[in-house]
């Protein structure tokens, strides 16, 4: 069997989506995405749209969720009940993914709140005559108002 032109061989599969042969098969092995074909010398051939299919994996991923769970929201393939169980299944999977960025953007944002933070103290911190040092913690807490420092700052100093 020749390799059908609309399809990709591994190697070309990995360079698209930025992975690796071993990412690929590992994948393979847990049916979170399979070869479109396989020729008769057991070589794989993926579809460039599968390129899509390994990204959603990987942001998944990204988002801090384990492989099974993620075999489980893209179980959208299965042929067993009818379209409106399959578009139920792909909407599940959308809702689940769009939950998890927002929960991200929400971890993002509290990040850059308290980064807000440390940047205002470190505007106060200029006019303040105390430092910091390897033999002293002179400015925890600020030796001029007596808080504590917001974390983000005091990790620095």
């Amino acid at each position: 069997m020749s390799q059908p032109q609309e399809f990709l061989k591994i190697g070309e599969f990995a360079r698209l989506a930025g992975t690796n042969l071993r990412t690929l098969r590992y994948y393979e092995e847990l049916n979170l995405l399979a070869p479109a074909q396989r020729s008769d010398g057991g070589f794989r051939y993926y579809r460039p749209t599968d390129v899509h299919r390994f990204r959603t994996i990987h942001s998944l991923q990204e988002l801090g969720l384990n492989l099974e769970r993620i075999g489980e929201l893209m179980d959208t393939r299965r042929q067993d009940g009818g379209r409106e169980q399959w578009i139920r299944r792909v909407q599940e999977a959308i809702a689940a993914q769009r939950a998890l960025i927002q929960e991200r953007i929400g971890s993002l944002e509290q990040q850059m709140e308290r980064l807000s933070e440390a940047q205002s103290k470190l505007d106060h911190c200029r006019h303040c005559e105390h430092r910091p040092s390897e033999d002293n913690n002179h400015c925890e807490p600020c030796q001029q108002t007596g808080d504590r420092l917001p974390e983000s700052l005091s990790a620095l100093f």
